[in-house]
């Protein structure tokens, strides 16, 4: 059944997309995790390359953009089209000129690498609301100890803040898989856990962040999208979204986020 009308912004539209996203079937459900985690590519791509992408049929793919209040896929497009009316980088063309000169070069490849960073660092000012990241340099701030969990991708994330947190001497401790030991007894009250993950989200993240949210323990999560499962945690939620080149997506913009978010962090706790 189509909602009363469409969306007449992107904020809008994320609000309807985390509104519908729960109650979907699994072949829609598809459609929302994947239009969530490629919002760049809806501009861009026709209604065949978002279904191959979300893998389901067209027909599917339509009957998602119905559901959320569109009369098909060119309505959801132009939404995105407008929003990002004049706002398309010249850079992006002379990438265009090198991909077809140089196409599998190393220097091809560099250049589309940094195309993707730099497109992903001028969006983390608009997917990181101010005012949560406000509130989790003040909640990683007053926590007697800063527990850390990203697995997978998300490990050079975690593993960095850990790093970053050391040398500003803030209390922190790193929790990874290796040797599968669990050290989740190590998470006290007081204590604040950051969390970080992506699509496909890390179960083990998951199930800690559950656990420690019934604790009561307060949690800051990194994640992407706004149907990231550690929404459902009432965690303080900061929302990168990175840019890939074919299967591969790299961590710019979630770097720059983590660091910003340690000095921060730092420089709280030394102003106590």
């Amino acid at each position: 059944m189509r909602e009363a009308g469409p969306p007449a912004t992107v904020s809008a539209f994320d609000e309807r997309l985390l509104e519908v996203s729960a109650t979907l079937p699994k072949r829609l459900r598809q459609c929302a995790d994947y239009v969530a985690a490629n919002k760049d590519r809806i501009a861009v791509s026709t209604v065949a390359e978002m279904a191959e992408g979300a893998g389901v049929q067209p027909s599917a793919f339509m009957r998602f953009c119905q559901i959320l209040g569109f009369s098909g896929f060119s309505e959801m497009q132009k939404l995105f089209r407008d929003s990002y009316a004049g706002g398309w980088p010249d850079y992006s063309t002379r990438i265009q000129h090198l991909r077809e000169r140089e196409e599998g070069s190393p220097s091809a490849l560099l250049a589309e690498f940094v195309e993707a960073g730099r497109t992903s660092l001028e969006g983390l000012l608009k997917t990181v609301d101010q005012q949560a990241l406000g509130e989790a340099v003040k909640t990683l701030a007053d926590a007697r100890m800063v527990h850390i969990i990203g697995l997978r991708r998300s490990f050079p994330v975690a593993s960095y803040i850990a790093y970053a947190l050391e040398k500003m001497e803030v209390p922190a401790m790193l929790h990874s898989a290796v040797g599968q030991i669990d050290n989740n007894h190590a998470i006290r009250a007081g204590d604040a856990l950051l969390a970080i993950t992506f699509s496909p989200y890390s179960a083990e993240t998951i199930e800690l962040v559950e656990g420690v949210a019934a604790r009561g323990i307060p949690i800051v999560a990194v994640t992407d999208t706004i149907v990231s499962p550690l929404r459902r945690f009432n965690a303080i939620t900061l929302s990168v979204s990175e840019v890939d080149f074919g299967a591969f997506r790299s961590l710019s913009a979630t770097l720059c986020l983590a660091i910003s978010l340690s000095v921060a962090v730092g420089t709280a706790r030394a102003g106590m």
